[in-house]
């Protein structure tokens, strides 16, 4: 597997900020804000979902965890 690049990690880190401010969003709200498609911000979303950063209550809807971070 290949490493996410640097522009794709602050991507994602941005991601997970937006969506601990908003609370809930939907993908395509976020897709919308990136500026990207829906299916790169799954594939974002999944990255998040993997390290049990983001969790998906309802299917679309993203709320962040309470899984605690450090944001470098």
């Amino acid at each position: 597997m290949n490493h996410p690049s640097s522009r794709m990690l602050t991507r994602i880190k941005a991601v997970y900020l937006y969506i601990r401010e908003q609370g809930t969003v939907t993908t395509n709200q976020l897709a919308d804000e990136f500026g990207i498609t829906d299916r790169t911000m799954q594939r974002d979303l999944s990255i998040l979902e993997y390290n049990g950063l983001v969790a998906s209550p309802n299917r679309g809807k993203w709320t962040t965890t309470h899984k605690k971070v450090k944001i470098s």
